[in-house]
């Protein structure tokens, strides 16, 4: 896959280039499914806010970017639904919009439904996540991002990239996702890591990674 992994959506000009040079198309030629999961897992989550994602009110810029259409892929849902017909909607979408919420939670359901498995196999698709919507990709989460009870204490991503990613830095209503903060994370991860704010991303493709930012980012070897 291509990724375009974000702490708080496409807030900028040059997350948006981005995304378009990864789609290699206008964003209004493209087809959207959006996964709203991780809201299901994070305390601070709501009915209404995992609507706002969907119906793009959201603060984080996702679903509301002009897409040619916008479905919706609730992992829940497709342990209960035939596997052909929930992967020949997957196939067919040009970028998948993840949410966020609590990345250990869409971590876990991404196994479950079966999804995590196709990943792999989806060379054209994009993948644009936010905050838990990018971290369940990494190696690691972090213990200061477990939330969802069902952990029980494991803080591991898909693994699908080599980097780990601590979101929303500085952001004025989180007073814990300061500097010394991410320093402490990442000396916890123990790998290639990046703090990034709400201005900052990852674009990832074939295992190379390179910063987008007009924002504050950081990153920790």
């Amino acid at each position: 896959m291509k990724l375009l992994l974000t702490s708080g959506g496409v807030t900028n000009a040059s997350i948006h280039a981005a995304l378009v040079e990864l789609l290699g198309k206008p964003v209004s030629e493209c087809r959207a499914l959006c996964i709203p999961t991780a809201q299901h897992g994070h305390p601070w989550c709501t009915p209404e806010s995992a609507w706002r994602f969907v119906a793009g009110h959201s603060p984080a810029p996702m679903t509301d970017l002009g897409w040619a259409s916008v479905g919706l892929l609730e992992l829940l849902a497709l342990p209960h639904r035939p596997r052909d017909r929930w992967e020949a909607w997957v196939r067919a979408a040009d970028v998948l919009l993840v949410d966020g919420g609590d990345a250990a939670f869409l971590t876990h359901w991404l196994r479950q439904s079966g999804l995590a498995d196709l990943l792999p196999e989806l060379e054209g698709t994009v993948w644009v996540g936010v905050s838990a919507g990018s971290m369940a990709l990494t190696p690691r989460i972090g213990s200061q991002f477990l939330s969802w009870p069902g952990t029980d204490g494991d803080d591991r991503g898909l693994g699908l990239v080599d980097v780990s990613i601590f979101p929303h830095l500085n952001y004025p209503d989180f007073p814990d996702n300061r500097m010394a903060n991410a320093k402490a994370w990442a000396a916890q991860i123990g790998g290639p890591a990046y703090a990034l704010d709400d201005q900052s991303a990852l674009r990832i493709v074939d295992g190379v990674t390179e910063v987008i930012s007009e924002g504050e980012w950081r990153a920790f070897p």
